[in-house]
C-alpha cells in the first residue's frame, strides 16, 4: 500500500485504496459543481475541507479499506439525528404522545453498532468530547443531545452560518451546562412561588377565574431567564405580550406586581392602596375597567431595565403586533430630522402564544411576515408557545393539520426549540440560547414550551367531561415543583425538610399579604370611584393651526429642491413643479396640503410615521413622499430635508396586511405618544380586516385600561362607480363605536380643512385629552378644484367642524330646506348648484366632523333660518349604511319640530352598484332628489 494516506484523526482516515481515489475524484468534481456530488459527501467536504495527503513513516498505522457506502450511511444517520431527533425527544411531560425513532436508528441505514464503532468520532463531531472515542459513542452522544428534554428544528433555516452556529451550540454541550447550587435553590424558590400563588388563589377565592399556569409553571422561569439576559446586555425595555393563561403569575413574578395588589383585585379592594412606595410599578386604569387577566403593568427594575406586560383583550394573538410596534418605538430615536435612528439592542419583544391559537390565528403569520421588513423589524422577537396541548376542549388533532403547533414558523426560517416544561434547567438553557440567538442574528426565534393544563380551561370548567383520557394522567402526575424538589434533594443540594419549609413559608407570606388586604379593605372600604377624565369629556380645545404664508412658501420650495444629480420621472416632475404656482392660484390639492402639514408638524417637533400598503406614493398617485430616480432607482425623501425640522419622518409601504399593521402602529403610538402615527388603508373598507383592533384596542383602551392614543386612520371613501369593495369605507362601523369622546371621526370635503385637522391632532399628542382620529379620505376629490385649498386658508384658517356652502343662504327668510351632508357628496351637490343662483330656498351644511357631532355649531346656523321647513340628510351610501342612522337622533333634536327626511340610496346589502353605468344613474338620482322641488 502507498505511504500516501489521509491524515489520521480526520473523517478521511477511513478511506484507502480505490475508495480513497474515489473520494479524491469526487472532491475535484465538488470544486467544479457541488450539485453533482452526493449530498452527504458534499456535506463532508463542506465540513472538513479537502482530503489532505500526508507522508507516513513505514511503521504508521493505516486504516484498512473502508466501506464507502457505510461511511455515507453513517453521515446520513448523524444528519438524521440532527434533523429528526426532535420526533423522538422526551419533550412531553405526560408522555402521552408516541415518539418516533424510525429515522434515527442505525438499522434504518443498514448499520450495526460494530460498523459505527469502526468509524472515527471526528466523522460526526467537529469538537469531540474527551469521553467519546469512536463513531458508536459519537452517535450515542448526538442522540443524547437531540432526543432528551429538548428537541431542535433548524434544518429549514436558510443561512448556513446560522445553522452552523446553532449546531455548534448544541454539540458543544451548551444545553447540558449545570446550574450552581445557589442557582438551583433560586429555581426551586421561583417554582414554589409560582405554584403556591395558584394554590392560594384557588383555595382563598373559590370559583373565581384566573386561567392558571399550572402545568406550565416553568413559563415564569423561562421569561425570568430572558429578563436576566436582557439585564446583562444592558437593555432598556423588555415588552411582553401574552393572552390570559398564566398572566396573573407573570404579572406577579416577572412584572413584580405585589401579592397584596393582586389579592386586592380578587377581594374587590382597590389595589391603589398597595402600590410600592418606590414608584417601581406603573399601572394605568380606565373608568369602566376590565377583568384581572387582561390587565397589564410596567416594572422599572433597579438595573435600569423596564419590563412591560401589555394590556390584552381575550382575542389571544392580537396583542403580538401591538407589542412589536411598541418595541420598535422604544428602539427609535425620533428627535432629529431624517429617518429615525433605530437601535435594536435597546428593546426586546417577548411574545407568548397559546398552542391552539398559534396555529389557528392568522395574525401570527402576519406578525412573522413583517418581522424582517425595513419598516417593521425589531431585531427579532422571542416567541414562546405556552403549549398545554389543548384548546379549551379541543384536542390537538382537531386544532391543526400539522405535527406541531409551531410548524407555521418554519416557512419564515425561524429556529424552533421544543422543551419539556417539567425540566426547569433545560428551560433555562433554552432561554439563554434564544436570547443569544436573537442578539447574534437579529431574527425571531421560537420556543415551544410543552407542558399540560392541570385544570380546566377556567376554574369553573370540568375537563373530564370532554378530555377524560388526558385527565386520568394529569391527576397522577406530580407538579414541576414536586419533581424539581425531589431532584435537588437527590442531588444533595437541599433536604426534604428544606423543600417543605420553603413551601410553607411562601404560602404563609401570601396569607400575610391577604390578611393585610382584608384589614385595609375593612378600614378604607371596598370601592374607589374611577370617573372619566375631565379632559376626555371635553371636545378638543380651539387651537392655532395656521402656518404663515412665508413659512409655507419656504417649505414648498424646499420640498421641490431635489439634488442636482436626481431625476424623477418626467411626468411626475412636471406635476410636482406645479405645486409652486398652486400656492398663488389657490389650487392646493389634497396631497400637497398634506405634505405641507407634515413639514410644518416636523418643524414643531413631532415625529411622523406613516404606513400603509402604498403609503409612499399614495394609492391614487397623490402623495409622492418618496421620489425615485428614473435612471437608477435611488430614492429621495423631501421631508428629510426641511430646514428647521426638529423630529424624524418615516413612511413605509407595508405588507399586504391590515390587522397586524394597524395593531403595530397603535403599539408604536402608545410608546411614542408625541409621534403623529398614521395608518392608511389602500381602500377604506380594507380596514374590515383590522376590525378586531378597532373593537378591542383603539376605541376602548382608554376606558378599559387607561391607555391614551393619538393614532390616525386614513380610510379612502367615496362612491365613484368602482364597485362594492372600492367605494365605502364602512364609516357606519366607526360611528357605531363612538362613545365617551373615545375618538374623532371626520369626513372632510376640503384639503385646507384636512391640513388643519392633521395639525390639530399633532398639537394634541401627549396631552390627556388626546384621542384617535378616523378620517374618511377622498379619491375623486384628491384633485378636484372645489376641494382645493388656498394659501390664505392654510395660513389664517382653522379646522371647521361645519362648512356652509358658499353662495347659499344669503337671504335667511327664504330658506325652506337645509341639507346636511358629509364628504364627497357635498362636492357633488356643490357642482350641481354652481354659484347658487336659483336655489334661494336651499342651504347646505357640510358636516366635516361626524363625531363628536357638532350640535352647538349646527344649532347656531339653523337658528338663522326661521322659515326652514325641513332638515334633509343626504348621503351617497345606502340607507342602512353611512352616517344616516348615527345622525338621526341628533337631527331630531336639531329639527325642533321641522320635518326630518333622508335622501340617498335605498337599503342595500352591498355597499354599492357593481358597474359604472348603474352607479351614474343611482348617483344622479341622489343629487336630483336632494334638489327637487326647489
Amino acid at each position: 500500500m502507498s505511504n500516501n494516506v489521509i491524515t489520521t484523526g480526520s473523517p478521511w482516515s477511513v478511506f484507502s485504496g480505490p475508495n480513497l481515489g474515489y473520494v479524491m475524484e469526487q472532491y475535484e468534481l465538488f470544486l467544479q459543481n457541488p450539485d453533482e456530488v452526493d449530498s452527504e459527501l458534499a456535506s463532508l467536504f463542506q465540513q472538513f475541507g479537502a482530503p489532505v495527503l500526508e507522508e507516513t513513516s513505514s511503521g504508521a498505522q493505516v486504516a484498512q479499506t473502508g466501506d464507502f457506502n457505510k461511511v455515507l450511511a453513517a453521515v446520513k444517520l448523524a444528519d438524521a439525528i440532527r434533523a429528526f431527533g426532535h420526533y423522538g425527544a422526551d419533550v412531553y411531560p405526560l408522555k402521552d404522545r408516541p415518539l418516533d425513532f424510525s429515522k434515527i436508528e442505525p438499522q434504518a441505514y443498514g448499520l450495526t453498532d460494530a460498523d459505527l464503532a469502526e468509524l472515527p468520532a471526528s466523522l460526526f463531531l467537529n469538537n469531540v468530547p474527551a469521553n467519546v472515542s469512536n463513531g458508536k459513542q459519537a452517535i450515542d452522544y448526538l442522540r443524547s443531545l437531540y432526543t432528551e428534554k429538548i428537541g431542535f428544528e433548524y434544518a429549514h433555516v436558510e443561512d448556513q452560518s446560522e445553522r452552523n452556529w446553532i449546531q455548534s451550540k448544541i454539540e458543544s454541550g451548551f444545553f447540558k451546562q449545570k446550574l450552581s447550587a445557589d442557582e438551583k435553590k433560586a429555581v426551586l424558590e421561583k417554582l414554589t412561588r409560582v405554584e403556591n400563588f395558584e394554590k392560594f388563589i384557588h383555595k382563598t377565592f373559590v370559583g373565581q377565574k384566573r386561567f392558571s399556569i399550572e402545568g406550565l409553571d416553568t413559563l415564569v422561569v423561562l421569561i425570568d431567564e430572558i429578563v436576566k439576559s436582557a439585564e446583562k446586555d444592558q437593555m432598556k425595555f423588555l415588552q411582553i405580550g401574552m393572552a390570559h393563561r398564566g398572566r396573573l403569575n407573570v404579572l406577579t413574578h416577572i412584572v413584580n406586581k405585589p401579592y397584596a395588589m393582586m389579592f386586592a383585585d380578587f377581594a374587590h379592594v382597590p389595589n391603589d392602596y398597595f402600590f410600592p412606595e418606590d414608584g417601581s410599578i406603573e399601572i394605568t386604569k380606565g373608568w369602566t375597567g376590565d377583568v384581572k387577566y387582561h390587565m397589564g403593568a410596567t416594572y422599572h427594575k433597579p438595573s435600569g431595565l423596564t419590563v412591560k406586560l401589555a394590556y390584552n383583550p381575550s382575542h389571544l394573538e392580537v396583542v403580538s403586533p401591538v407589542v412589536t410596534g411598541s418595541t420598535r418605538a422604544a428602539q427609535e430615536d425620533t428627535s432629529n430630522p431624517g429617518e429615525p435612528v433605530q437601535d435594536t439592542s435597546k428593546a426586546l419583544a417577548v411574545l407568548v402564544h397559546g398552542d391552539a391559537a398559534f396555529s389557528g390565528e392568522g395574525i401570527v403569520q402576519e406578525t412573522f411576515n413583517y418581522a424582517g421588513t425595513k419598516g417593521f423589524s425589531t431585531g427579532g422577537s422571542i416567541h414562546i408557545i405556552s403549549n398545554n396541548m389543548i384548546g379549551f376542549t379541543t384536542e390537538y388533532y382537531d386544532s391543526r393539520s400539522t405535527h406541531y403547533s409551531s410548524d407555521v414558523a418554519k416557512g419564515y426560517g425561524i429556529p424552533i426549540v421544543h422543551v419539556n416544561a417539567d425540566d426547569p434547567e433545560a428551560v433555562i438553557q433554552v432561554a439563554k440560547f434564544a436570547f443569544e440567538y436573537r442578539q447574534m442574528f437579529g431574527k425571531d426565534i421560537l420556543i415551544d414550551l410543552i407542558g399540560y393544563r392541570r385544570f380546566g380551561h377556567n376554574e369553573t370548567d370540568d375537563p373530564t367531561v370532554t378530555n377524560p383520557k388526558t385527565y386520568l394522567i394529569v391527576d397522577k402526575h406530580p407538579t414541576v415543583r414536586e419533581l424539581y424538589g425531589e431532584r435537588v434533594v437527590n442531588e444533595g443540594i437541599v433536604t426534604k425538610e428544606f423543600v417543605e419549609q420553603l413551601n410553607q413559608e411562601i404560602y404563609g407570606e401570601m396569607q400575610k399579604s391577604y390578611d393585610h388586604v382584608k384589614a385595609v379593605g375593612e378600614e378604607k372600604g371596598h370601592h374607589l370611584e374611577v370617573e372619566i377624565l375631565e379632559e376626555v369629556k371635553q371636545p378638543y380645545p380651539q387651537l392655532e393651526t395656521g402656518v404663515s404664508a412665508e413659512e409655507l412658501k419656504q417649505i414648498n420650495e424646499e420640498l421641490l429642491a431635489w439634488p442636482e444629480n436626481f431625476e424623477p420621472q418626467n411626468k411626475l416632475a412636471r406635476i410636482l413643479k406645479r405645486r409652486v404656482e398652486a400656492l398663488e392660484t389657490g389650487k392646493i390639492d389634497w396631497g400637497h396640503a398634506e405634505t405641507l402639514a407634515f413639514a410644518s408638524i416636523l418643524r414643531e417637533g413631532n415625529p411622523i410615521r406613516l404606513t400603509g400598503q402604498d403609503a409612499q406614493r399614495g394609492t391614487f398617485s397623490q402623495r409622492h413622499l418618496v421620489l425615485h430616480d428614473k435612471n437608477n432607482g435611488s430614492e429621495w425623501t423631501p421631508l428629510h430635508n426641511i430646514s428647521g425640522a426638529k423630529a424624524s419622518f418615516s413612511v413605509f409601504n407595508s405588507p399586504l396586511t391590515e390587522a397586524a399593521i394597524v395593531g403595530y402602529e397603535y403599539g408604536y403610538n402608545l410608546e411614542n405618544e408625541k409621534a403623529l402615527t398614521i395608518w392608511e388603508a389602500q381602500f377604506g373598507d380594507f380596514a374590515n380586516m383590522a376590525q378586531v383592533m378597532f373593537d378591542n384596542f383603539i376605541t376602548a383602551a382608554r376606558s378599559k385600561w387607561g391607555l391614551k392614543s393619538g393614532l390616525v386612520l386614513l380610510l379612502p371613501n367615496g362612491m365613484e362607480g368602482q364597485g362594492p369593495e372600492h367605494s365605502a369605507a364602512r364609516i357606519e362601523r366607526y360611528l357605531q363605536l363612538c362613545a365617551e369622546n373615545n375618538w374623532i371621526v371626520a369626513n372632510c370635503s376640503n384639503a385646507g380643512n384636512y391640513f388643519h385637522l392633521l395639525r390639530r391632532q399633532a398639537k394634541m399628542l401627549g396631552t390627556e385629552g388626546v384621542r384617535p382620529l378616523v378620517v374618511a379620505t377622498p379619491k375623486s376629490l384628491l384633485r378636484h378644484p372645489l376641494a382645493a385649498a388656498t394659501l390664505e386658508q392654510l395660513s389664517e384658517g382653522k379646522f371647521e367642524e361645519v362648512i356652509e356652502q358658499p353662495g347659499l343662504g344669503q337671504n335667511p327668510k327664504k330658506v325652506e330646506r337645509i341639507i346636511l351632508a358629509s364628504g364627497k357628496v357635498t362636492i357633488d351637490l356643490a357642482e350641481a348648484i354652481k354659484d347658487g343662483e336659483g336655489f334661494e330656498k336651499l342651504h347646505i351644511l357640510r358636516i366635516e366632523q361626524l363625531y363628536p357631532f357638532p350640535m352647538e355649531k349646527l344649532s347656531e346656523i339653523i337658528a338663522r333660518y326661521p322659515n326652514a321647513k325641513e332638515i334633509v340628510w343626504v348621503q351617497e351610501e345606502p340607507r342602512n349604511q353611512g352616517p344616516w342612522k348615527f345622525a338621526l337622533e341628533y337631527l331630531f333634536e336639531l329639527a325642533e319640530g321641522k320635518k326630518v327626511r333622508y335622501v340617498g340610496r335605498p337599503e342595500m346589502s352591498s355597499t354599492s352598484e357593481g358597474d359604472m353605468d348603474s352607479h351614474k344613474v343611482a348617483q344622479a338620482k341622489v343629487i336630483n332628489d336632494a334638489l327637487a322641488d326647489l
